[in-house]
C-alpha cells in the first residue's frame, strides 16, 4: 500500500466539510460508515462458523479468559451474544465506529484481523461483570447495546482479556513529608503509569524550599523538585513507549511554595524548574477568597513547622484554614510570610489563559457537603474524583519498623448517556446496570503494589457514574444551552440519577451486610444528608414533555429511602462523579460530559489523515448549538451547579475562552463559580481569535 494512501472512507469522512470547514454534506459520514466495514472491517475480521467455535479459539489460544464464561451454560452465553446481534446496533458515526475497531476491539497478535465485532466486546463485559448471574447479565448486555451506558475505556477495553491491563486508570495519592515517603510516592507513579494510569499527587504535606532537615536550616529543596522528579517519572513509565505517561500535582495556596509551584507551568519558566507534561491543581480554601475580596494580605505556612507545632500535617490543616488560619499566624513558632491573595489569583487567571492550567478546587465547597466524617483534600487528573485520602508514612526498613499504611484512591468509572437513557425510559435500569459493573470492578481490582490504594478500594468500595450527551440532547429538543428549561432538565435528570445510585448502594448493602468505611459516622448514617432532599418534579413544559413517561419517586419514596439507609447502610462511600469522557464519548456518537461543546464538527488527526466528527442532529438542530467559546460562561457554571447539588463527587468542567478575555473577567468566573458551590474546575481553554473576530483588530 503506498505510503500516502488515504482510505475510500476517510476521504468520504472529510466530505462533510467544505473547503472553508463549514458543514456540507453529513450524508457523507453515514457513507464512511458503510464504506468503513464494507471493505475494511468485514474484510479483516476472523469468520467462525458458530460462536462455540470462536470462545474455543480464543480461549485456547490466551485471548480470553475462561473462568468467567464458566460460570454460565453454553446456551445462556449464546443468549447474551444474541441481545447484542438482534440489536442490529449501527454506528451513527464513522468516528464512533473506527474509534472503537482501532482503540477498543480485540486484534490478533500481529495486529492484522479483528476478533471481536461490537457486540462481541459487549457480551465479554456482561458476561464478565455479572460473575455467573444470567439474569444481571441480561440486563447489562441491554443497557450495553443501547448505548444507554458504557464502562470507562479501561474496563470496557480489559474485560475478560487473558492478557490484559487494569480496570481502572485513575489513581489519587497523598504524599507525605519524609525522603521514604517521597521516594515510594515516586516508585508507586512510575508502577501505576506502567499499566496506563493516570495519577494525581497531593504535594501540600511536603516541607517548603529552605526549610530545615533534622534541624539543620535553609537546605529542603521544596516541592518543585519533587513537582520535577514525578515529571521525570511519568515521562519515563510511558507503557514501552505507546502512550505518555499522565501525571498531575496539587497544592494548597497557603502552602509557601505556592508561587514557585505556579511558575513551574509557565511557559518562558527556565528548564531547571520546568515541568514539561505534568498537570497542575491548585487547592483554594474559602479563606483567600475572603481576604482577597477585602484586599487583605494573606499569610502563607512552611509546613514542617506547622507540623512540629501541631503533630498534624499540613494537608490536614489546610484543608480547614476558617479553623487552623489565626491560629497559624499567631503563633511564633509556626515560619510564615506575607503574600497578596488578589496578586495570586491574577497569577492563576494569567497562567489559566497561557497554558490551561492549574485546575482549581473549592476545597470547602467540597467539604461543606461532605457526607463522610474525613475531609477530602485534593482531586484528580480530571477533578471529577474528591474522595477522603489518609497520607501514608513509610518506615525506615534496616530498623524493622512498620508503614503506616493510609488510604489512597482508584477510580472505579462508567458514564450514561442522558438522551438515551431518558428516551429509553431506562434511567433506573440504567443506574442498576452501571453500579452492578462499577461494583464488580471495585471486587476484582486490587493493586496490590500500592498498599493505600488497595486498602481504601476493599474498605470504600468507591465508585463514579458520570453522564455525557448533554448538549447534543438539549439541541436535539431545541433547548438551549443554560436556558431556564435545560436547569429544569438537569435538576429533575440528576436528581433522578442520584436516587437510584443509593437505592442500588442500599440494597447491596442490605444483601451482603457490608457498609463503607466509617458508614456510621457519615451524614448518611445520621439521617442529615436526606434534609432538604426529595422529588423534583419539572417545572417548565418542555421538560414535563419529555418526562412525560418516567416515573419519578415521590417524597414518600424519599423518606422510605432514608429510612433504608439509615438502617441497611450503603454498600459505596461514593457514587456519583462526572468525567470528561472525552474518547468514549466518540464511541457512544454523543457530546463529552455536560459542558457545551467546543465544535460543530470536531477535527481529529490520526496518522496521515484528518477525521471529523460531526455533533448529533446537526442536520435538523445546528442552529441550536453555541460553543465554549461563544456561551455565556456564567449560563455554563448555572448548568455544572445545578447538576453539582445531586452528584456527591465533582463534575469535570472546563471553561471555555476567547483570547481577548483578561485576567479580571477570568476572575469572576472563578469567585461566581465558588459563589455557585461549584467544587472544582478543570482546563481552562483558550481560542484565540481570528482577525474578523476581534473587534479591536478591524481598523
Amino acid at each position: 500500500m503506498e505510503k500516502n494512501y488515504i482510505p475510500e472512507w476517510v476521504l468520504l469522512n472529510n466530505q462533510v466539510i467544505d473547503e472553508s470547514g463549514q458543514l456540507k454534506d453529513l450524508n457523507k459520514d453515514k457513507e464512511a460508515v458503510r464504506a468503513y466495514f464494507l471493505n475494511e472491517i468485514n474484510k479483516k475480521t476472523q469468520f467462525f462458523h458458530s460462536l462455540k467455535e470462536k470462545l474455543d479459539y480464543l480461549i485456547e489460544n490466551d485471548y480470553y479468559e475462561s473462568e468467567f464464561l464458566e460460570k454460565y451454560s453454553h446456551e445462556q452465553i449464546q443468549e447474551i451474544y444474541e441481545i447484542g446481534y438482534k440489536a442490529k446496533f449501527r454506528f451513527p458515526t464513522y468516528m464512533g465506529a473506527f474509534k472503537f475497531y482501532n482503540d477498543y476491539a480485540l486484534k490478533s497478535r500481529d495486529k492484522k484481523v479483528f476478533l471481536e465485532r461490537y457486540e462481541d466486546r459487549l457480551a465479554v463485559n456482561a458476561l464478565y461483570h455479572a460473575n455467573g448471574d444470567f439474569q444481571l447479565a441480561k440486563n447489562i448486555m441491554k443497557r450495553l447495546i443501547a448505548q444507554d451506558f458504557v464502562p470507562a475505556t479501561p474496563t470496557l477495553l480489559n474485560t475478560g482479556k487473558k492478557k490484559r491491563g487494569e480496570f481502572v486508570s485513575c489513581f489519587l495519592l497523598e504524599a507525605g513529608d519524609s525522603l521514604n515517603d517521597i521516594a515510594r510516592v515516586s516508585e508507586f507513579s512510575m508502577q501505576l503509569s506502567k499499566i496506563g494510569g493516570g495519577v494525581s499527587v497531593n504535594l501540600t504535606n511536603l516541607r517548603a524550599k529552605g526549610e530545615a532537615i533534622k534541624d539543620i536550616p535553609n537546605v529542603s529543596k521544596g516541592v518543585v523538585g519533587v513537582a520535577k522528579l514525578l515529571d521525570n517519572n511519568f515521562r519515563y513509565a510511558d507503557q514501552m513507549g505507546q502512550r505518555t505517561g499522565a501525571g498531575a500535582v496539587y497544592l494548597n495556596v497557603f502552602h509557601s511554595d505556592i508561587e514557585d509551584f505556579l511558575n513551574t507551568k509557565k511557559l518562558n519558566a527556565d528548564d531547571d524548574v520546568r515541568v514539561k507534561t505534568l498537570s497542575m491543581g491548585v487547592i483554594i480554601p474559602n479563606k483567600m477568597v475572603e481576604l482577597a475580596r477585602e484586599n487583605k494580605d494573606m499569610y502563607v505556612f512552611y509546613p514542617h513547622t506547622v507540623y512540629k507545632a501541631y503533630g498534624i500535617d499540613f494537608a490536614d490543616v489546610s484543608t480547614n484554614m476558617d479553623y487552623w488560619y489565626d491560629k497559624l499566624v499567631d503563633n511564633p513558632d509556626v515560619k510564615k510570610r506575607k503574600i497578596s491573595p488578589r496578586r495570586l489569583f491574577d497569577m492563576i487567571a494569567s497562567l489559566q489563559g497561557e497554558s490551561g492550567y492549574p485546575y482549581l478546587m473549592f476545597v470547602d465547597n467540597v467539604n461543606k457537603v461532605n457526607p463522610l466524617s474525613m475531609p477530602v483534600k485534593f482531586s484528580n487528573l480530571c477533578t471529577e474524583i474528591l474522595q477522603p485520602t489518609v497520607t501514608s508514612h513509610y518506615a525506615d526498613y534496616d530498623k524493622h519498623d512498620e508503614d503506616d499504611i493510609g488510604m489512597d484512591v482508584s477510580c472505579n468509572l462508567a458514564s450514561g448517556h442522558m438522551g438515551n437513557m431518558i428516551r429509553h425510559n431506562t434511567i433506573k435500569e440504567t443506574v442498576f446496570a452501571a453500579m452492578d459493573v462499577m461494583n464488580s470492578v471495585s471486587t476484582n481490582t486490587n493493586i496490590g503494589y500500592v498498599p493505600a490504594v488497595a486498602k481504601a478500594n476493599r474498605m470504600n468500595r468507591s465508585v463514579g457514574f458520570g453522564i455525557m450527551g448533554h448538549h447534543g440532547y438539549i439541541a436535539e429538543n431545541y433547548i438551549l444551552f443554560g436556558s431556564e428549561e435545560d436547569i429544569d432538565l438537569v435538576d429533575v435528570f440528576f436528581n433522578l440519577v442520584n436516587y437510584y445510585s443509593l437505592v442500588h448502594s442500599m440494597e447491596k448493602a442490605k444483601a451482603t451486610k457490608l457498609k463503607f468505611y466509617q458508614f456510621e459516622s457519615s451524614h448518611y448514617a445520621s439521617g442529615k444528608y436526606f434534609e432538604g432532599r426529595g422529588a423534583i418534579y419539572p417545572k417548565t413544559d418542555k421538560v414535563k414533555e419529555l418526562f412525560k413517561d418516567v416515573a419519578i419517586p415521590s417524597d414518600e419514596d424519599w423518606a422510605e429511602l432514608k429510612a433504608n439507609v439509615m438502617k441497611y447502610g450503603l454498600y459505596n462511600s461514593h457514587r456519583l462523579a462526572v468525567a470528561p469522557n472525552g474518547s468514549i464519548a466518540y464511541v457512544m456518537s454523543a457530546t463529552p460530559s455536560l459542558t457545551p461543546i467546543k465544535q460543530l464538527i470536531e477535527e481529529r488527526t490520526y496518522g496521515n489523515s484528518k477525521t471529523y466528527f460531526p455533533m448529533p442532529a446537526l442536520d435538523t438542530s445546528a442552529f441550536m448549538y453555541e460553543t465554549a467559546y461563544k456561551i455565556d460562561n456564567y449560563k455554563v457554571i448555572d448548568v455544572i451547579a445545578t447538576a453539582q447539588k445531586h452528584v456527591d463527587q465533582g463534575i469535570s468542567f472546563e471553561l471555555g475562552i476567547t483570547s481577548d478575555v483578561t485576567t479580571k473577567e477570568l476572575i469572576k468566573y472563578y469567585l461566581y463559580a465558588h459563589y455557585q458551590g461549584i467544587k472544582t474546575l478543570y482546563y481552562t481553554r483558550t481560542q484565540k481569535l481570528k482577525i474578523e473576530e476581534c473587534e479591536s483588530c478591524v481598523v
